[in-house]
């Protein structure tokens, strides 16, 4: 599944870092935050690995 956003990827990025014990889970915020509990590691490296070229920086609300 990849990231429908910059912003989603971003996030997603600094969840598989917690996941990964190279950030602290206490650092994450928001949307990070709920990643980290609500997903796996290989869920999140998708996410994550998603090319950033021709996402949004946001998306929309549709």
């Amino acid at each position: 599944m990849p990231a429908t956003s910059k912003a989603q990827q971003k996030a997603a990025g600094a969840a598989l870092s917690a996941k990964r014990g190279e950030t602290r889970p206490s650092e994450l915020k928001g949307a990070s935050r709920d990643m980290y509990e609500s997903m796996s590691e290989e869920e999140l490296d998708d996410l994550a690995s998603t090319p950033r070229e021709d996402l949004p920086d946001r998306a929309s609300d549709d």
